[in-house]
């Protein structure tokens, strides 16, 4: 039963997720509402299914791990985006009016079927930006602060030092502001890319099988997040895994150690104001 159950969580709770999202719309609920009520329920649902059906009893969170990635959630992942867009629309304004760049966009292709198209593009632009953060010492400053919790679960997808947030606007959201991309379609993005987050990070327990070969799954990120900077040289894929396919940096061999998540520096703060700080200190370290 657990492992029919373990099979089921993904496909059922993204196609509920997708599902309730176009019901929303269609209700005449504003895209922003019609992704967020989603998202909140998805990740609720996987925050309580990962305290019955751990993957790993030893990856429970301390207090301060709470803490720290709440305030990653509602700084970093909430607060920090509905800055950037209005800025960003601003300064982008004069450009994009007039221009023929609106005309690249399939704007008269099925709503669905332009979300699966945006992520495929965002997840190869972010694919590169990801092995770069891995390669060069200044990202990989930025982005430790994503790899330093040494457990996985649910609430972790939210920590990112602000300024790689802002690398991700630059190539998740401005090429498709330019491109006048459709609030729905900008909404449904963000649906699939938070809750695959949900389930990629999580302590649930879960079997992908086939799909292993198609989304970026909890099984193969867990092996991305592995203390061994060799290891976790893989599956650096956003939302789909396609990419990893297509260059060859796909891997999945069987489960991780529990104690084998995290970073090199055993000494990295666990703390919010001393995580944004520390890509600023002078200090040794290497990239993954």
């Amino acid at each position: 039963m657990t492992r029919l159950l373990s099979c089921s969580w993904y496909p059922l709770l993204t196609i509920s997720a997708v599902s309730a999202f176009f019901a929303l719309l269609s209700g005449g609920a504003s895209p922003l509402m019609a992704a967020y009520l989603p998202i909140i329920v998805t990740g609720f649902t996987i925050v309580v299914l990962e305290q019955c059906f751990p993957e790993n009893p030893s990856w429970c969170p301390r207090l301060a791990d709470v803490k720290a990635d709440v305030a990653y959630m509602a700084l970093i992942q909430v607060f920090l985006p509905r800055v950037m867009v209005p800025v960003a629309v601003i300064l982008l304004a004069g450009w994009i009016h007039g221009t023929s760049q609106l005309t690249l966009w399939p704007h008269d292709w099925p709503v669905l079927v332009q979300i699966i198209l945006m992520v495929l593009l965002v997840d190869f632009m972010r694919y590169w930006l990801h092995r770069a953060c891995h390669h060069f010492q200044p990202l990989w400053r930025l982005h430790e602060v994503h790899h330093s919790p040494d457990i996985l679960y649910t609430l972790n997808v939210s920590r990112f030092h602000p300024l790689e947030k802002v690398l991700h606007f630059i190539f998740d959201s401005v090429p498709f502001l330019i491109l006048g991309v459709a609030p729905e379609v900008l909404a449904g993005y963000f649906l699939l890319y938070s809750v695959n987050g949900f389930f990629q990070h999580s302590n649930l327990k879960l079997h992908y099988g086939w799909l292993n070969y198609i989304v970026a799954s909890a099984e193969t990120h867990r092996w991305h997040h592995a203390r061994d900077p060799k290891t976790a040289s893989c599956n650096f894929s956003n939302t789909t895994i396609i990419w990893d396919l297509v260059f060859a940096t796909w891997s999945l061999t069987g489960k991780i150690p529990a104690d084998e998540i995290g970073i090199t520096d055993r000494g990295y703060p666990k703390g919010f104001r001393a995580q944004l700080l520390m890509p600023f200190r002078r200090r040794d370290g290497a990239p993954t």
